[in-house]
């Protein structure tokens, strides 16, 4: 990226403006709408009588429907601009959820959520595409680290929304909030326009007939290396969040004997810890570079698992999720930063949407792999399998050519 000017820095245009409002507003609202299907699993699991196990795959149909999405909606993104893309994905996953109030059987279930999956995650790598494309190389980290925290104010409003609705209504009425993207759209589509970079790269692409696909993260052989290694750093950090945000209340309370009389304010405390790890750590990336910055979280993720075996109580374990949630989830938008800034714009979309999906589709498995874990080893092991995913993560991010290159 790409823009450039002799405004302020710290002053923005009416379109970035919109472009940051719309990628947050996107993020909160594809958050809210997985957060949605945490908090009605048990009341499906009841009212549908089915066991755990049919349960859990909702959440993995879930994921492979966002790999697909990506898949499909990265190249649409490349090849028709991100701005109808981006508004396309939303109408999808929106509809999709909304429908969940008329789902009544499983297999209607299944089908839902992978429409709503294929919406979800053909906007992901739209998303940060516009923001990248909008923004100078020195802000991408930070942009992108505000609009990810848009996802955790969407996981609030859940929790919120859930706990009034489902007592009441049901769990099919709490999935009709997900027609309220459709709202975002219309503002989207009127106020927020194509970058200059982008309809400049798409002009220079049709001159030269080069073919949007996603072969060309494979191009060759230092590309392809590139993208693999970058799946492995969000498969890590996939596995790593849904992994300890889905088990670690629970293995705190079974291993250690604790009870957590304050579930809603742990859940309060780790996404504070979340978002102001975000900007911490899109401050260091702007700052320092993706290199360096990620080296931080890295680390910090791997010696944080070992936290969790010296909580002795239940305020303890508040200031524990809130570390975790520090390290592990901060630095989730740097993905989408340093991806936009290691591929060309003609395939940023693409190259955003894959390795990300993909880290989606895999680490999503996490819960499951940390309950086999669980069951078998002490909860010691458990916590090192997890130091030990992100120290393979770390090693990573300081050994690609690419990553090394890259400039603060």
């Amino acid at each position: 990226m790409e823009q450039t000017g002799t405004r302020q820095a710290n002053t923005m245009t009416t379109n970035e403006k919109w472009v940051m409002a719309s990628t947050a507003a996107g993020f909160s609202l594809e958050n809210m709408d997985i957060m949605f299907l945490s908090f009605a699993l048990a009341p499906i699991i009841a009212s549908l009588h089915i066991s755990s196990a049919a349960a859990g795959w909702i959440g993995s149909i879930t994921n492979l429907g966002m790999l697909a999405g990506g898949a499909v909606f990265g190249l649409v993104g490349d090849r028709i601009g991100r701005v109808k893309t981006f508004s396309y994905t939303i109408f999808i996953f929106a509809f999709a959820t909304a429908a969940m109030f008329f789902a009544h059987s499983l297999p209607m279930i299944y089908l839902l959520r992978f429409l709503a999956g294929i919406g979800a995650g053909g906007e992901y790598g739209v998303g940060i595409a516009l923001i990248a494309e909008n923004f100078s190389t020195h802000q991408i980290g930070r942009m992108s680290s505000v609009a990810a925290i848009g996802g955790q104010v969407g996981a609030i409003f859940a929790a919120l929304m859930a706990a009034w609705i489902i007592p009441s209504f049901g769990w099919n009425a709490l999935f009709l909030l997900g027609i309220i993207p459709v709202v975002l759209t219309y503002f989207l589509r009127r106020h927020v326009h194509e970058s200059a970079s982008f309809l400049t790269a798409q002009k220079q692409a049709q001159q030269n007939h080069e073919k949007v696909a996603i072969s060309r993260l494979l191009a060759t052989p230092q590309l392809a290396v590139q993208t693999l290694g970058l799946m492995v750093m969000t498969i890590v950090q996939i596995a790593g969040y849904f992994g300890l945000m889905n088990w670690l209340p629970s293995i705190v309370q079974k291993q250690q004997g604790l009870t957590v009389s304050g579930s809603s304010l742990w859940m309060i405390a780790t996404i504070l810890g979340m978002s102001i790890g975000m900007v911490a750590f899109g401050t260091i990336f702007d700052r320092l570079g993706p290199r360096v910055a990620f080296g931080i979280f890295l680390l910090g993720s791997a010696a944080v698992m070992f936290v969790i075996l010296v909580v002795k109580s239940a305020t303890a374990l508040i200031l524990a999720g809130a570390l975790i949630g520090f390290f592990s989830n901060g630095m989730f938008g740097g993905y989408g930063a340093m991806i936009s800034r290691l591929y060309p714009t003609a395939i940023r979309s693409t190259a955003n949407s894959m390795i990300m999906n993909v880290g989606r589709a895999i680490g999503g498995f996490s819960s499951v792999v940390i309950g086999i874990l669980m069951d078998h080893y002490s909860l010691a092991v458990t916590m090192a399998c997890l130091a030990g995913l992100y120290v393979v993560s770390f090693l990573v991010s300081q050994t690609l050519p690419g990553i090394r290159k890259l400039q603060h």
